[in-house]
């Protein structure tokens, strides 16, 4: 049999644009004519090797039995052997350049051994029947920007443990997750990274198999059944991807062929001395078509809905620091991996975790952007926990940490994250983060809650900070489920379920999220009494929400309000009623306009703010019926 690659495909591979590089590397079985195995075909790319065998069970990891054979003056080496099946254990065994003798994991494996094993295995990845056409269907027409987007972001290790406390299975969580997810209302997942990894502790951060689903949750048709079922239930998956640096171990793709292969060469720019990783070299050919390659996989078999890139201002800037210099290479790759992904599917979404000031990073490629759909707001997420940390009585002091986000809010599409990160390495939960003894503590949160999906921008939260956590996240044990029994941490929980509710049922708290149409202060200067006040718009005529935020535990009994419209102004969230834990100070009937002219609007109504406590108020018109009564 002829396994060489064509001139075409080698051309595009060592150029950085062969988009579909796992279907000519790796293992896969060949199967004749009736669909019968007739044994695996391994193909393994590295040019500074001087002699590349394969072993494994089937030869008693002899590297004498099945050496393979140079196909290619670039460095492609490939060999068939007949008569091995599904699941065989096996490693490429290097000859350096220099002499050394090496064993590597294939970086194009479909599956690999559960850690501490790092071998790779022969996987069948074609087969699976995919039931999510109408879903599919309907994401390609939806308009992204102007969607609901609420994410839940999950440690599948760690979300729910089984009893013995090992973990679940994709195919098991299915039972478990998804129901979860639904009930409270998120539109997306987002799994941090599934990649095969060694070290459970680096939370998939760290990958040595980038495409292999990790073997910790199951098999890889048991990742694409969870994904199905998502998407039955009209639930988006994203996955947490990370194509700038790799962990040091050594079966992995560092150093693959005995020199940097898929890392930078110069090893002041290679080492990240605090992350004990290695960058990538997004400048090189081969590892362009490596991860742009690796992202059609994941659209391709998994069908994911997008990728959250991690570390993006270590891809943006050499190591991450704009004093260094503006990685140039890692910029246009970013720029490629949005065309080649919009390319292949306009509907994925591309999100970057990042925390600089790059410019347009959320732009257009042809208009000079980089290609990002969403970038976190990091700013945001800072200023806004920062300022919640205060005591009240010192918050009128630090006002701008809540307003200052709108100054900036439209030079990029944002999220707005409570990730992983900030509940971690002794940084507390978000609820340990409060001010005040326990009451003021949960009234707090779901201020900040209320806070966060009435703010322009889509939404973020970590596991475990929708029931208000009280620990951090703790990577090597579920979340603390038993806290549902406590009515503190049901009512929290409840009040996030109808916060969500009310955020997908209301447009104007989501068209907009984008467009400086789709948001108006009412009074942002309200130092003294630490109350904000704003209004949310949608496309539709007369769809407007007005919010109010008070961060201090003062009750105000008659407090003026300036609103857009004339009408009726119904109260349909407040975080201060009782079924939430609150002190029940709320707005029973809705509120009708009077002509008054406060805060630059002609009409106002006059509410009851409760204490530390996020209210929405519903638009409705004037009835002109009802009006022309009253006035005869």
């Amino acid at each position: 049999m002829d396994y060489r690659m064509s001139e075409l495909d080698l051309f595009l591979f060592n150029e950085g644009k062969l988009k579909e590089a796992y279907k000519h590397f790796g293992a896969h079985l060949i199967k004749d004519d009736k669909g019968i195995i007739t044994g695996v075909r391994f193909t393994v790319y590295a040019p500074h090797a001087k002699i590349v065998s394969v072993v494994g069970d089937f030869n008693f990891w002899d590297s004498r039995t099945h050496v393979l054979e140079k196909i290619d003056a670039s460095g492609v080496y490939s060999l068939f052997i007949a008569g091995l099946s599904e699941w065989a254990r096996y490693k490429y065994c290097i000859v350096t350049s220099y002499g050394q003798t090496i064993f590597k994991a294939d970086p194009y494996a479909y599956f690999s051994d559960n850690r501490p094993e790092t071998a790779s295995k022969v996987y069948d990845i074609e087969g699976y029947e995919w039931h999510d056409e109408s879903y599919l269907s309907q994401r390609r027409q939806n308009n992204p920007f102007m969607e609901k987007l609420s994410i839940y972001e999950v440690h599948l290790g760690s979300w729910m443990t089984k009893p013995d406390g090992s973990f679940h299975k994709y195919n098991e969580l299915v039972d478990y997750l998804i129901p979860y997810v639904k009930a409270h209302g998120f539109s997306h997942i987002e799994l941090m990274p599934i990649v095969e990894h060694p070290l459970d502790e680096s939370w998939g951060y760290q990958g040595t198999g980038y495409y292999s689903a990790t073997s910790r949750y199951g098999v890889p048709k048991d990742l694409m059944y969870f994904v199905d079922t998502c998407h039955k239930e009209n639930i988006g998956v994203i996955i947490d991807w990370v194509p700038g640096h790799i962990c040091k171990d050594a079966h992995g793709l560092y150093m693959f062929d005995g020199e940097p292969l898929y890392e930078y060469n110069d090893v002041n720019i290679r080492e990240n001395v605090v992350w004990g990783t290695v960058n990538l070299d997004l400048g090189k050919g081969v590892t362009k078509s490596f991860l742009i390659s690796n992202a059609y996989f994941w659209m391709q078999y998994f069908h994911v809905d997008g990728f959250r890139l991690d570390a993006v201002s270590n891809i943006l800037y050499y190591l991450g620091n704009s004093a260094i210099g503006t990685n140039f290479g890692g910029v246009e790759f970013l720029r490629n991996l949005s065309w080649a992904i919009k390319e292949y599917d306009h509907s994925v979404l591309l999100f970057a975790e990042d925390s600089t000031t790059f410019p347009k990073l959320t732009g257009s490629v042809l208009d000079g952007g980089v290609g990002f759909d969403y970038k976190w707001n990091m700013g945001w997420m800072n200023d806004t926990l920062k300022y919640f940390e205060k005591d009240p009585i010192y918050r009128k002091y630090h006002h701008d940490l809540i307003t200052f986000g709108m100054v900036y809010q439209y030079s990029e599409r944002f999220v707005l994250p409570l990730s992983h990160d900030e509940v971690v390495h002794g940084k507390r939960s978000l609820v340990s983060k409060m001010p005040g003894d326990y009451w003021q503590k949960f009234a707090n949160y779901r201020l900040l809650m209320g806070l966060m999906f009435t703010h322009p921008g889509k939404k973020l939260i970590f596991m475990g900070g929708e029931f208000a956590q009280m620990h951090e996240w703790k990577d090597k044990e579920e979340l603390d489920w038993f806290l549902l029994e406590y009515p503190l941490h049901e009512r929290a929980n409840r009040f996030v379920r109808d916060l969500i509710q009310v955020y997908n049922h209301h447009p104007a708290l989501f068209e907009y999220d984008h467009d400086p149409r789709g948001f108006r202060w009412i009074d942002q200067t309200n130092y003294n009494q630490s109350v904000f006040s704003f209004v949310r718009f949608g496309r539709e005529q007369d769809s407007f929400v007005v919010v109010v935020l008070n961060m201090t535990p003062n009750a105000f009994e008659d407090f003026v309000l300036g609103v857009p419209q004339e009408g009726s102004y119904e109260e349909i969230l407040n975080s201060d009623k009782e079924i939430y834990g609150g002190s029940n100070i709320f707005n029973g009937l809705p509120l009708e306009s009077f002509k008054e002219a406060n805060h630059g609007f002609e009409n106002s109504i006059r509410i009851k703010v409760s204490p530390l406590a996020a209210i929405i108020f519903e638009y409705h018109p004037v009835n002109i019926r009802v009006k022309e009564a009253k006035e005869v």
